[in-house]
């Protein structure tokens, strides 16, 4: 299959090792070798289409696609091969976790809830999310793993940034896993969005803001929104700040300019003008006519 692709460890610690592989010249059908230590929990994040994952303890050859993942545990030692045929480069990120450190962060002998997570580890139970599909990463995800490689300090600084956002992604993990009966086949990407949006609506965010994080065209991300909800992700986002801004009106401790921001409006004269064309007033009018 050609050469070797080397991966990059860009954390380790005495419990947690995270390897990243984003090959930025395609090597063809090259293939990338992944390493399990010894009681040792994976959490692996697979970031680009058809990628074929072959583990050296069993004959078993699996397919992923685009923004998959799965969380494994390997009593021993253990080998596997991934490889794309696709011409966009081989991308994933590698998270593994020492096994004393999850049962000490569950403490399964102390409680019922941990017992039965740490099980359910341990049985593979969080890899295939129903029907033998591995689950797909949420948005959250996405962000917590663009966090992790941005974050620019050292020493322990960054062990204990990346203790708490590895906390987070477990708990995404496990949660997303005991809503895994409700789960309908139909695509999540418009109930994705709109939580992103619920969540971060007072930021300056855009559609292809939404796209880059969840890997989804940024057009297909504003027709799928509006096929669900029948409104716009700009309107829908206008709407969600103007009830804000409402809200926050009658409170006059809180300068006008100050609400602006709070609902995600650089300038206030922009704010001023979509206040009025949602409720035909400024905003000073309704705070002085209450």
């Amino acid at each position: 299959m050609g050469n070797q692709q080397e991966n990059e460890v860009v954390f380790r610690s005495e419990n947690i090792e995270i390897v990243v592989q984003d090959s930025s010249v395609f090597e063809g059908s090259s293939p990338s070798y992944l390493l399990e230590s010894s009681s040792s929990f994976n959490l692996l994040f697979l970031l680009s289409p058809d990628i074929h994952v072959k583990a050296h303890d069993c004959d078993t050859e699996f397919i992923f696609k685009k923004n998959q993942y799965i969380l494994h545990y390997s009593p021993k030692k253990n080998k596997a091969e991934l490889w794309t045929d696709n011409k966009e480069n081989l991308k994933y990120h590698h998270i593994q976790l020492h096994y004393e450190y999850i049962s000490n962060l569950i403490n399964p002998e102390s409680n019922r809830d941990g017992a039965e997570i740490m099980e359910n580890m341990i049985r593979n139970n969080f890899i295939f999310l129903q029907k033998a599909t591995p689950p797909t990463m949420t948005v959250e995800m996405h962000i917590i793993l663009k966090e992790i490689l941005s974050y620019s300090k050292k020493g322990v600084m960054q062990k204990l940034f990346i203790e708490a956002k590895i906390i987070k992604l477990l708990i995404l993990v496990f949660e997303q896993f005991n809503e895994k009966n409700s789960l309908e086949t139909a695509s999540k990407t418009p109930e994705i969005i709109k939580k992103f949006i619920d969540e971060n609506y007072h930021r300056n965010i855009k559609a292809e803001e939404i796209g880059k994080l969840i890997g989804i065209n940024q057009n297909l991300i504003r027709k799928e929104f509006k096929a669900e909800f029948h409104t716009t992700i700009n309107h829908y986002i206008s709407e969600l700040r103007m009830l804000k801004a409402r809200k926050l009106i009658t409170d006059k401790d809180i300068m006008i300019k100050e609400i602006a921001i709070e609902c995600g409006y650089e300038y206030l004269q922009n704010f001023t003008r979509a206040f009025k064309k949602k409720f035909g007033v400024s905003p000073e009018f309704l705070r002085n006519n209450k």
